[in-house]
């Protein structure tokens, strides 16, 4: 574990950073340019910031610290909670936040964050929007089914909520055409890979290689399966009480969606994952539970072919991939 002169702690939002420093320093600066300047001249070049990944707000301030040849950690933030989590009587604001995070960077091994290639960048921006895209329809589709259902309702209101829903789709098509546009050069034989793989089909191919960066943001299974958030949880009290099971609302949700629905057709198709879900109900597990163990050994699938460049086949997967 690399020694620093400094260590700095930003709790980020979309407007401010909240920065501590290992020599109790605290500073509230602006999320924009002039605020990462101020933050600069905080430093010593043998610093070591951490942040946490907040969506697209850190990473112009992890960009230009990469830049400046600053150390600099993006840490997943579930790992942040939990650091914090062991102080029963931590403060909850945005000092303290920063706070904790300081002393994260100060006990914690920690990996240096490196910028994702341009392609995965650009893309990135373009899967920001889908995201907004898609939160929209839902909304407008919830509208205009509660409003339809409302008497004496004009019906210019009904047209022009039926106007936004198509025009939210509409958008969704170009954005999802543009995105595999760029991703396509650069995955292509990985999409390949992943699609040979009974129940995945190329959308979801797609979001894994850009949600993973083309599988180079995690070393090992687990990690993926940790940040789609397919762990399962089952709740159980004693000998007697259990809850059911369900799956860990943690994690990235367009993945842990795709994942889940690509389980159903692997239960059918995919002759490994079928007799997975089939031995996990005939032990008496619940359907959803059993879908959710498909849906790792989905990603398991994944992981092994993109790292070891192979296509799907069904022996050879029998044979070394982890059940």
């Amino acid at each position: 574990m690399k020694n620093y002169d400094l260590y700095v702690g930003i709790d980020v939002s979309s407007k401010t950073l909240d920065v501590v420093t290992s020599t109790g320093e605290y500073k509230q600066l602006s999320n924009d340019q002039k605020g990462f300047k101020e933050l600069k001249k905080m430093l010593t070049p043998c610093s070591l910031v951490v942040m946490e990944a907040t969506g697209v707000y850190h990473y112009s301030l992890a960009l230009f610290l990469h830049k400046a040849k600053i150390s600099v950690c993006v840490e997943n933030g579930l790992r942040i909670k939990r650091f914090v989590e062991m102080d029963i009587k931590a403060n909850k604001n945005d000092k303290a936040d920063a706070q904790k995070i300081c002393q994260y960077a100060m006990t914690q091994q920690v990996t240096l964050w490196q910028p994702a290639p341009e392609y995965i960048q650009q893309s990135e921006v373009i899967y920001q929007n889908i995201l907004l895209f898609k939160k929209g329809l839902v909304q407008f589709k919830n509208r205009f089914h509660a409003t339809e259902r409302q008497e004496n309702v004009p019906k210019i209101i009904l047209k022009e909520l039926k106007k936004k829903i198509k025009e939210h789709q509409d958008a969704l098509k170009k954005l999802e055409a543009e995105l595999e546009k760029i991703m396509l050069p650069h995955v292509k034989e990985n999409i390949a890979r992943l699609t040979s793989i009974p129940g995945v089909g190329k959308k979801t191919a797609i979001y894994v290689l850009l949600l993973t960066e083309n599988f180079q943001k995690f070393p090992e299974a687990k990690h993926l399966i940790s940040f789609v958030g397919l762990a399962p949880i089952e709740k159980r009290s004693g000998s007697s009480i259990r809850g059911r099971s369900s799956i860990s609302k943690r994690g990235n949700p367009v993945l842990r969606n795709l994942l889940f629905m690509c389980s159903f057709n692997a239960c059918k198709n995919n002759r490994k994952c079928k007799e997975l879900y089939e031995r996990l109900v005939a032990k008496g597990k619940s359907k959803k539970l059993a879908l959710i163990a498909v849906g790792n050994k989905l990603i398991k699938q994944m992981f092994g072919l993109v790292k070891n460049e192979l296509m799907y086949d069904e022996m050879h997967v029998s044979q070394h991939a982890p059940s």
